[in-house]
């Protein structure tokens, strides 16, 4: 029992040293998008999250960073009115850095900073309730941030590609997230009225530099082309 003991210990142990020497998950240096309004980083794209070896240990502009360590002027932070209640806990950090640049502002990531984050603490992986907020607030974020030529064929493409997933969950037998995409379609279209009150309130939107979007679908390159490092990724 004490040999056991000690043996799973040291494991578990070991796990959070590796651990450690990663990048954090939730915003890894520093966050992008794709071209589809998709959200990743430099250091974890879907569940691959680099070891950090210094190669991100430089200060740049970065389309999101982290809600779990961002730092904002006050006034701005006002004069964006904030972070929107409605998403609650997911992409909500992602939907006001995309308003500072429609504003004409930058968000930028500095690697000597040092923040302690734990992950999950709201809602555990696996969760459907995770799963309802990711498909639903994506959706409402391209819907309030989205150039409107840009709108009218992301947001049916995103929608058909939520469709494939959700059938994908259904042949998995995974149930919860099946009826946690449907519900968060359902949930979407009832908040479009909000939303399109939410675009009014954007007063300027100005391009954004064409390196901080891929221009290119991060999961196509991820899952086809198997390019699943940030510098495998081509901006250009």
């Amino acid at each position: 029992m004490i040999l056991k003991f000690l043996t799973t210990g040291y494991s578990h142990l070991l796990q959070e040293w590796n651990r450690s020497l990663k990048f954090e998950y939730a915003g890894a240096a520093g966050g992008f998008i794709d071209i589809l309004g998709y959200a990743f980083c430099r250091g974890r794209i879907f569940d691959t999250i680099e070891k950090d070896n210094g190669q991100y240990d430089n200060a740049c502009k970065v389309f999101w960073g982290s809600g779990a360590a961002l730092l904002v002027r006050t006034e701005l932070f006002k004069q964006a009115k904030g972070l929107d209640a409605k998403f609650f806990a997911h992409m909500e950090e992602i939907d006001l850095c995309w308003r500072f640049w429609r504003m004409g502002y930058e968000v930028w990531y500095e690697p000597l900073s040092t923040i302690y984050h734990l992950g999950g603490g709201t809602l555990a992986q696996g969760n459907p309730h995770k799963t309802f907020l990711n498909y639903r607030n994506s959706l409402m974020m391209i819907f309030k941030n989205l150039k409107t030529r840009e709108l009218i064929w992301i947001l049916p493409l995103r929608m058909i590609l939520d469709g494939i997933s959700a059938l994908k969950c259904l042949m998995d037998k995974n149930i919860g997230d099946f009826k946690a995409i449907f519900r968060a379609h359902i949930a979407f279209y009832q908040l479009i009225p909000y939303t399109i009150s939410c675009r009014k309130q954007i007063k300027s939107r100005k391009s954004i530099s064409s390196n901080l979007i891929l221009k290119s679908s991060i999961a196509w390159l991820y899952f086809v082309k198997k390019k699943k490092v940030f510098d495998k990724l081509d901006f250009h």
